[in-house]
């Protein structure tokens, strides 16, 4: 498996997302074929990477109840 480089990739929260700093993840939409995900009060650990087709689905499913 080889590294994937995430040092150029910008970082969002989900409008959800508490503003006080809360419980939050943060994506990013840069890469075509991956969503990085990563804890946003611990921007330190490695992302967790899914393929796009498997962070769509998520999304829709959680949209969906």
């Amino acid at each position: 498996m080889r590294a994937i480089d995430l040092s150029t990739v910008t970082w969002r929260k989900s409008s959800y997302s508490n503003q006080d700093g809360g419980n939050c993840v943060e994506v990013s939409d840069n890469l075509p074929s991956l969503v990085p995900v990563r804890d946003s009060k611990d921007t330190t650990r490695t992302p967790l990477l899914f393929t796009a087709p498997a962070w769509a689905a998520f999304v829709q499913g959680v949209k969906a109840g």
